[in-house]
C-alpha cells in the first residue's frame, strides 16, 4: 500500500490525556487533536489511585469525535509506564490502579534487594532502580486480597486496549519498564517473579509494537459509531518509546531528551549496556520499537515546575502563570541555586507552605548550602538550571558508558517549546539542541500504526525522515563557557 491512512492516537499523560486523529502517508503526517481531558491521581482512603474508568470514558468520547470526522483505519494507545491493573479470573478489574506516586512502595526495594542481589537484578532486567517500578508495586501488594485474587496483570495501555477489544496481552516496550522483564531474551523473567514471591502466572502474553491487538468489541463499536473491524494496533505503548520513534535524527544511535512531566535523557542503541558501571550510574535499558534499546536516565522533569505553578495558583499568588514565570526566570540570576532535581522529596504532589514544591526546593537549597530561591522567578530558574545540569551529567555519562560520541541532542515533547530550557540545555551539554516535535509521542504512535496498516514506512529511518519533512525543528547553539557548567556539576556532586 502506498496511500494514506486515517488513524487515532490515544496519548495519556499523568496530568492530561488527548485523542488525536492523524492522516499518515508517504509524504503526509498531519495531526488534529479532537479531544483533550485532565488527568491526575485521586486520593482514596489515604492512597493515590488513577480513575481508570474515567480515562476509558474519555477515550470513548475521543473515538466518537474521531468517527464523526470520517473513517478510522486504526487505533493505538500509549501512556506512562509501570502502573497497572489486576484482573480476576472473570477478567474484572480488582480496584482502581495505584499511582506510582503513592507511598506504599516506600522501603520495598530494599526488601527485594535482600532477596535478589542488585547486580544480579540489573544484569537480568537492566532497569534503573526507581522505588515505583512495577516489581516493587506488586511486592507491596503481597498478601492483599487484590493480588491473591489476581489472574492477570495489565499495564495501563494494555488494560485500556483490553476494554476496547477483549484481548489480553502486554506490549514489550512497556513491559520492559516493570523490572520483571529479561532485557536480553525479551521475555518475562518468570523465575525472578517467583523468587520475590509473585505469581508469574499473572504476567500476560507479550506482543510487539506493530502487532494487531484485535478489533473493537461490538458494544464499543456501537457506542462510538465505528465498524467492529477497526483494529487496535500495539504501538510503543510506553509514551517514551513512541516519542523516540519520532526523534527526527538522520543517523543511528541518536541522543534524545524526551521532556515533559518526566525527563528521559539517553541514547537509542542496538544492545543493552549491562556493565557494573552502568548499574552504579543507575541507567536503565528499556525496550524500543523494532528491537532497539532505550539506554537512558529518568529525571524528575517539568513536574517540579508544574507542581509549583499549581501551588501558586491555589494560593492566589499574582503573576504566576507560566509565561510570566518563565519571563521572570529568564531575567533571574543564572546558576544562583542548583539542587538535585531527582531528590525523592520532589516526587509526591503537595501544596502549602510546608509541602508545596517551592518549600521543598528551599529545603534542598538550605541543605546544600545554596541560596534559597524566594521569588517565583528564582524558583523557576532553580528548576530549569537544575534540570540542565542533570541533563549534562547524564548525557555525558550515557555517551561514556555506551562508547558513543554525541554531536547533537534532540529534544522532543512539551519541553521542546520551552525556549529557555532548550537554550540552557544546549549551553549545559555543549552540543546543539534540535527542538521538536512537541507531539513526539503521538507522532510515534501513529507512525507505527500506519506501517502496520500498509503505509510504506519500512523502518525507523523512514519514519524519522517523514517527521523531518513534515515538522519544522528549531536549533539552539551552545553559548558561554563550558567550564561554567562543568564547575556547577562538580559543585552539585559534592552535595
Amino acid at each position: 500500500m502506498t496511500g494514506s491512512v486515517r488513524v487515532v492516537a490515544v496519548d495519556l499523560g499523568a496530568t492530561s490525556g488527548r485523542v488525536t486523529v492523524a492522516v499518515v502517508g508517504p509524504e503526509t503526517l498531519e495531526l488534529t487533536e479532537v479531544h483533550r481531558f485532565p488527568n491526575g491521581a485521586v486520593e482514596v482512603e489515604g492512597s493515590l489511585h488513577w480513575d481508570v474508568r474515567a480515562l476509558h470514558r474519555e477515550i470513548l468520547e475521543g473515538l466518537r469525535r474521531a468517527a464523526a470526522g470520517g473513517p478510522v483505519d486504526g487505533i493505538g494507545i500509549d501512556s506512562w509506564a509501570v502502573d497497572h491493573g489486576l484482573l480476576d479470573a472473570g477478567e474484572r478489574l480488582l480496584g482502581d490502579p495505584f499511582s506510582y506516586r503513592d507511598s506504599r512502595t516506600d522501603g520495598v526495594a530494599a526488601r527485594v534487594l535482600d532477596t535478589v542481589d542488585a547486580a544480579e537484578l540489573y544484569a537480568l532486567t537492566g532497569v534503573q532502580q526507581l522505588p515505583f517500578n512495577t516489581i516493587y508495586q506488586l511486592v507491596a501488594a503481597a498478601g492483599t486480597p487484590a493480588l491473591e485474587q489476581a489472574s492477570t496483570m495489565l499495564l495501563l495501555p494494555d488494560l485500556l486496549g483490553f476494554w476496547l477489544t477483549g484481548e489480553i496481552g502486554a506490549e514489550a516496550t512497556n513491559a520492559s519498564t516493570t523490572g520483571l522483564y529479561d532485557v536480553r531474551s525479551r521475555t518475562w523473567a518468570t523465575g525472578l517473579a517467583e523468587r520475590v514471591g509473585l505469581p508469574s502466572a499473572i504476567l500476560p502474553p507479550l506482543r510487539e509494537a506493530g502487532d494487531r491487538v484485535g478489533t473493537l468489541l461490538p458494544d464499543v463499536a456501537a457506542s462510538v459509531g465505528l465498524p467492529q473491524d477497526v483494529p487496535v494496533v500495539a504501538v510503543g505503548s510506553h509514551d517514551t518509546a513512541s516519542a523516540v520513534v519520532a526523534v527526527p535524527a538522520e543517523h543511528a544511535h541518536p541522543a534524545y531528551l524526551s521532556s515533559g512531566t518526566w525527563s528521559l535523557v539517553g541514547l537509542e542503541l542496538d544492545e543493552p549496556v549491562l556493565t557494573e558501571a552502568a548499574r552504579r550510574a543507575d541507567f536503565t535499558n528499556e525496550g524500543g520499537v523494532d528491537g532497539t534499546v532505550r539506554f537512558l536516565k529518568n529525571v524528575m522533569g517539568l513536574w517540579v515546575l508544574s507542581e509549583a505553578l499549581r501551588g501558586w495558583a491555589l494560593d492566589g499568588v499574582p503573576g504566576t502563570d507560566l509565561p510570566a514565570v518563565l519571563a521572570a526566570a529568564a531575567a533571574a540570576e543564572p546558576l544562583r541555586t542548583v539542587v538535585d532535581i531527582n531528590d525523592a522529596s520532589l516526587l509526591p504532589p503537595g501544596t502549602g507552605p510546608t509541602h508545596g514544591m517551592p518549600a521543598r526546593l528551599a529545603a534542598l537549597a538550605r541543605a546544600a548550602g545554596e541560596p534559597v530561591p524566594e521569588t517565583p522567578g528564582q524558583v523557576a530558574r532553580c528548576v530549569l538550571d537544575s534540570l540542565a545540569v542533570a541533563y549534562r551529567r547524564h548525557l555525558h555519562e550515557a555517551a561514556g558508558l555506551a562508547g558513543v560520541t554525541v554531536d547533537v541532542l534532540h529534544v522532543v515533547g512539551g519541553g521542546s517549546r520551552n525556549d529557555l530550557l532548550c537554550q540552557l540545555t544546549a549551553d549545559a551539554c555543549g552540543v546543539p539542541v534540535l527542538a521538536g516535535p512537541a507531539e513526539a509521542s503521538t507522532l510515534g504512535n501513529v507512525l507505527v500504526q500506519a506501517r502496520t496498516l500498509g503505509v510504506d514506512l519500512p523502518d525507523l529511518a523512514a519514519m524519522r525522515a517523514l517527521v523531518r519533512r513534515t515538522h519544522p525543528l528549531r536549533r539552539f547553539e551552545p553559548t558561554g563557557e563550558a567550564s561554567v557548567w562543568r564547575d556547577v556539576v562538580q559543585r552539585l556532586s559534592k552535595i
